[in-house]
């Protein structure tokens, strides 16, 4: 009697086990096949997420924004525009894209003209991972104190570089130093040229912690509601705190708005779509 009582018992538990609905851990292969990473998975080890996958889970990415003039970058409330100066920069640049995508949002890149010429790899890349791209002078220079068409030479010298670097007409244009003159935001207007001002500076040029870089931005945020914040590719600090920022970001219901010009060849397949 005992012993049809324990092989009764045994039998439920097989069953029992066979029956086990967890779902099974994907192979280190079927990781490698979904993120791209050659890291063998150990036991304990989280599986990560493709970029497609982890895009569908943040609810940061926002609408796309097609403007024509500066009068046409209209932000609704909680809505962020991310812009990074003075790049491209081997590895900092790529993290940032990297952030980016994990997070499926886009940004708007401001290079300087010679940086674009010393890695035209990089800026390649931005605009193959689906980011908008601007100019930003060709030597960072501070325009306020160069005479008009000295000044106006820099700015074409600068789009030129862009320009041979991406093989995309750069559009959109940010005054280094934030110095302008009357006279220059008009010419450079008038070329079509839409110029990206700032409305919460991160500061990330500061020697200061990724987590105050992150506070600073969050802090000014919240003042305006909304806003084209300043960031820069070039500087470590901001490749490590952006996923931070991002997350409060989401945290916080904000979404980041994708900005392209009207006559991006990426704006017209949209609105072809309806989208």
């Amino acid at each position: 009697m005992r012993c049809r009582l324990l092989l009764a018992a045994l039998a439920a538990l097989s069953v029992l086990a066979g029956c086990n609905t967890t779902k099974p851990r994907p192979s280190a292969q079927t990781a490698f096949a979904e993120t791209g990473t050659t890291k063998k998975l150990d036991a304990d080890d989280p599986v990560p997420m493709s970029p497609a996958r982890w895009a569908g889970h943040t609810g940061l990415a926002g609408r796309t924004l097609a403007v024509a003039s500066l009068g046409d970058l209209k932000l609704k409330h909680k809505e962020v525009v991310l812009t990074f100066d003075d790049g491209p920069v081997p590895g900092r640049t790529e993290a940032i894209l990297d952030t980016l995508d994990r997070y499926g949002v886009k940004a708007t890149f401001l290079m300087v003209g010679q940086m674009a010429d010393a890695y035209p790899a990089i800026a390649r890349k931005v605009v193959a991972r689906g980011h908008t791209v601007g100019s930003h002078t060709y030597r960072h220079a501070n325009l306020r104190y160069l005479a008009f068409e000295a000044a106006m030479a820099e700015i074409r010298k600068g789009e030129k570089a862009v320009e041979r670097a991406t093989a995309r007409r750069p559009d959109f244009f940010r005054f280094p130093y934030l110095a302008d003159t009357s006279a220059l935001r008009s010419a450079v207007a008038r070329r079509g040229t839409i110029i990206m001002d700032m409305d919460v500076d991160s500061k990330d040029y500061f020697k200061v912690t990724p987590a105050s870089v992150a506070s600073r931005t969050m802090q000014g945020l919240r003042k305006r509601g909304r806003g084209i914040i300043l960031m820069h590719d070039i500087h470590k600090r901001t490749a490590t705190v952006l996923p931070s920022l991002l997350a409060q970001l989401k945290a916080e219901g904000y979404s980041v708005v994708t900005l392209r010009h009207t006559g991006d060849a990426g704006t017209q397949l949209l609105a072809m779509a309806g989208r």
